[in-house]
């Protein structure tokens, strides 16, 4: 590993976190006197920084990344704990890990993809023998088929950039999460079929966002700009990007144990990729859909 990207990623972490942490320790409610006796050796950026840096190197196995660290970057941390302790230690970055990968530099272009994609938690087959995700997994259909898990909803510009996500059940219709995906942002909104609504459409009309997508069959012709008819044929690059989020990131696999560490490595692998360098992108919008 690169001791150099460690610095790097551990900076930016640590920076966020001087201003934020203060900031949420303001916002939390009181506790009793009694404080805990035992101190962890690792810092809160030293940890985020570990799990960022997986989903960045392409480690397949969290334990066998984690073993690597302590034989051959034991020095570019402070002391680092047991395997077990750090696992334990994970889920106390679950609020600090949201707001640092919100916090990103994201670029207002005015032009967005929207889609949902499956996050599995185990086979199908599986799904009522599964203790784990049973409080908020749900048996749900794609494209692909019956799944048994959670959805990830996406927002991204064109330079590829995540501007917001949210979590879904599994059952849940893809159109809920739209109104406070699209929060904050105005121009046009580029998805598939499945976001088709009426009411859907004049609502975030309203609030300066365009929703474009494809008619059914059984629906009468409409008219849409040429412009709008190119930016549909390029709606690859969200699929692209869920497909690395998947693949490269690990954001899904059937090992979690605890649903905060399923969501610290989620928010971890978006992070990665949020901080990566080389982004799918349409590389100029104004001439890639007429070449």
């Amino acid at each position: 590993m690169n001791v150099s990207k460690l610095v790097e990623i551990y900076y930016a972490v640590d920076e966020f976190l001087i201003k934020f942490m203060p900031y949420m320790e303001s916002h939390l409610l009181p506790t009793s006197d009694r404080k805990p006796t035992r101190t962890c050796s690792l810092t809160l950026s030293e940890i985020m920084t570990i799990l960022i840096a997986f989903h960045v190197i392409g480690f397949r196995n969290f334990k066998l990344y984690y073993i690597h660290l302590q034989q051959f970057h034991s020095n570019d941390f402070c002391k680092l704990v047991s395997y077990s302790r750090f696992i334990s230690l994970v889920q106390r970055t679950v609020v600090p890990f949201y707001f640092f990968s919100l916090s990103l530099s994201k670029t207002r272009t005015g032009c967005y993809f929207m889609d949902s994609t499956a996050i599995k938690v185990c086979n199908i087959k599986r799904a009522y023998a599964h203790k784990v995700f049973k409080t908020i997994a749900s048996k749900g259909k794609t494209t692909t088929g019956w799944f048994y898990g959670i959805k990830l909803n996406l927002i991204v510009n064109d330079l590829g950039e995540i501007m917001n996500f949210s979590l879904t059940t599994g059952k849940s219709n893809d159109r809920w999460p739209v109104e406070n995906l699209c929060k904050n942002l105005i121009g046009k909104v580029f998805a598939d079929k499945g976001y088709l609504s009426k009411e859907l459409f004049e609502k975030l009309m309203g609030k300066g966002i365009e929703l474009i997508t494809q008619i059914r069959k059984n629906m009468k012709n409409a008219f849409m700009p040429i412009w709008d008819r190119l930016m549909l044929r390029k709606r690859s690059i969200i699929e692209t990007i869920i497909d690395q989020l998947k693949n490269i990131s690990q954001i899904e696999h059937s090992r979690h144990r605890s649903i905060p560490n399923f969501i610290v490595n989620l928010i971890a692998g978006i992070t990665a990729y949020s901080l990566k360098e080389k982004k799918p992108a349409i590389a100029n919008i104004y001439t890639t859909g007429l070449q």
